[in-house]
């Protein structure tokens, strides 16, 4: 009796959770996931982050439908996720547990399907890590019912600034960087540029979180000035010697609240 009454009780506090998330306004989506058990085949992607673990952002990462990327302008954001026991699919939740995870590339969508597939216009998806999917759903599954909640970003260190290599981006009258490792929003709103020998250039988002200024800084030192979409700026000056290259990655000491 006491193992019954236990029970209902158990049952009551999680359906009594369910309805204060929903309260808290998060809102519903899906989740899958791709790669390896270990998070690894997740690197790399439309965010241009490539290593996750050398960008900061370690094995606990999705992919977002395309709704959610919104061209790139959500890279580097964080989502606190939870498995939604009360709708379909429910039953493969892990209750109570909840995973926080970078959005570091694109979940495109797949048009064969009516609509897209799951990653299709207008859905909210996660196409997530698999060590992040099993934090809240069983493996078994393949697709689970979530929600969500956009959060800050918690991050070890400063801003990197990593000069990318190859195209277009080698010449002398372009420079191309992905910005990685922002605390706080963990996404750009906008960027500039400044050499030795120049005042701020301002960038824009070239793709995922790649930036580029129209200008001839190979040789100079190399400043930088950021603004989160949290709406917080911060200049990051001196970042990169006048001998830098491309391929280059530089850390910083400063990183965003907000």
């Amino acid at each position: 009796m006491d193992m019954a009454k236990s029970l209902i009780l158990s049952t009551v506090v999680l359906a009594v959770c369910q309805l204060a998330l929903a309260a808290a306004q998060w809102t519903p989506g899906t989740a899958t996931f791709y790669g390896r058990p270990d998070g690894s085949g997740t690197t790399g992607g439309a965010c241009g982050y490539d290593n996750l673990y050398t960008a900061g952002y370690g094995m606990l990462n999705t992919a977002l439908s395309l709704t959610l990327f919104n061209n790139g302008t959500s890279c580097g954001q964080c989502y606190l996720i939870i498995c939604d026991m009360s709708r379909p699919g429910g039953q493969y939740c892990k209750p109570g547990n909840t995973v926080t995870v970078t959005a570091t590339t694109l979940c495109p969508p797949n048009y064969a399907p009516p609509y897209g597939g799951w990653c299709g216009p207008g859905r909210s998806h996660f196409d997530m890590s698999q060590p992040a999917f099993e934090n809240i759903g069983i493996y078994q599954a393949g697709v689970i019912p979530v929600l969500y909640q956009r959060v800050k970003c918690s991050r070890s260190g400063g801003v990197r600034f990593s000069i990318v290599a190859g195209g277009s981006a080698d010449s002398q009258s372009q420079l191309l960087v992905n910005i990685q490792n922002l605390a706080g929003s963990g996404s750009v709103g906008a960027a500039w540029v400044k050499g030795d020998k120049t005042g701020w250039i301002q960038m824009s988002r070239s793709w995922g979180a790649n930036w580029e200024a129209l200008a001839g800084l190979v040789g100079q030192v190399l400043s930088f000035a950021v603004t989160s979409t949290g709406g917080q700026y911060i200049q990051f000056l001196n970042v990169a010697p006048a001998g830098w290259q491309f391929g280059q990655t530089f850390p910083t000491n400063q990183n965003f609240n907000y």
